[in-house]
């Protein structure tokens, strides 16, 4: 029995688009190959940068329409006059610059998969209509009274709270519960760093081939770089920096943690005692000086901003005087003012 459900495994050619084997990968994997084969309407929810489209490409290529392709429409990046002829087609002379007829992307995803990015910000007005395709799956054209029926698995994503959003008004409760079928939450990066390393040479090996040029690898110091970084933005953000990394690194084979611009801002995950595991020194060297008054700074800033303002309460947090506090301020703005 273990040996065919690792031949099983072996044939789904899905689970490829997940990278990634931390627990959180595993149990939404396991989710996937359930729904896969199902009709159910998925609602992705997850931060910005999650990967989000990923997911539902795996849900669409563990199902029966696989020989059909996704149709992808992104909620945000057309104008709410345009959103609702985008979905559901127009016919010619329907409204000014209709000059022929198109075909909504409902039609194109008959027999297949419609996936619905960031629908939390679609319009009310377009809300209504969608939720009567969920409900009855016929629709008509802008400007036709022709009724046309689809067979369409719906997968909608989001990185908004849909329950407040209804609570505002700003979303239909029906549709939501509609959407809201099979819920699944993708985790953040930060939730699984164990996966970081290998999709990190993932991208490596994506942009690499898609520039021809030779594979890069990672010095251990930088595996160890990104591991301690907190990746607000996820496995987007990654991806991307990865890219950055390979611009920045020239012929060089090696990746040094120099060769990745992280913001600062963003901060990297603490150790259990709150102090950062790794601070790379870049290649060229530093002001040791000048870089410890900085960090000192950063914190005797942050520490003010915390309390806001209150020199007694900061220099608390930093267990530190108040005179002494208000000195470090003095010194530390004028050292690092003049360099």
């Amino acid at each position: 029995m273990a040996e065919q459900q690792t031949v099983v495994r072996c044939q789904e050619s899905w689970r490829r688009l997940l990278v990634g084997q931390s627990p959180a990968m595993e149990r939404l994997a396991e989710k996937i190959r359930l729904i896969g084969p199902k009709r159910a309407t998925v609602l992705l929810s997850g931060e910005t940068g999650t990967g989000k489209e990923v997911t539902a490409r795996a849900i669409h290529a563990a199902s029966p329409r696989s020989q059909l392709p996704m149709i992808v429409v992104n909620c945000t990046a057309l104008p709410e006059s345009l959103l609702e002829a985008e979905l559901f087609g127009h016919v010619r002379g329907a409204f000014t610059g209709a000059v022929q007829n198109r075909t909504g992307r409902f039609e194109q995803a008959h027999r297949s998969t419609l996936f619905l990015d960031e629908i939390g910000d679609m319009p009310l007005d377009t809300q209504a209509k969608l939720l009567r395709v969920l409900q009855e799956r016929e629709f008509q054209r802008i400007g036709s009274s022709e009724t046309v029926r689809v067979d369409v698995r719906m997968i909608a994503a989001t990185n908004l709270d849909l329950t407040g959003r209804v609570r505002e008004g700003r979303f239909r409760e029906d549709l939501y519960y509609r959407l809201n079928v099979v819920p699944l939450a993708l985790p953040a990066l930060r939730d699984r760093t164990e996966d970081i390393p290998m999709l990190a040479h993932h991208f490596v090996e994506k942009i690499c081939r898609q520039e021809g040029i030779p594979a890069r690898h990672f010095a251990p110091e930088t595996i160890e770089m990104l591991h301690s970084y907190s990746w607000p933005g996820n496995v987007r953000q990654l991806e991307n920096a990865v890219e950055q990394a390979i611009a920045l690194s020239g012929d060089r084979l090696t990746f040094l943690p120099s060769d990745f611009l992280l913001p600062a801002a963003a901060g990297r995950r603490p150790e259990p005692d709150g102090f950062p595991r790794y601070l790379p020194l870049p290649e060229e060297g530093l002001d040791f000086e000048e870089t410890v008054a900085r960090l000192e700074l950063q914190l005797l800033e942050q520490a003010l901003q915390r309390a806001g303002g209150n020199k007694t309460q900061a220099a608390g947090m930093l267990r530190l005087k108040r005179t002494t506090l208000s000195a470090k301020l003095r010194s530390l703005s004028k050292t690092v003012g003049a360099r």
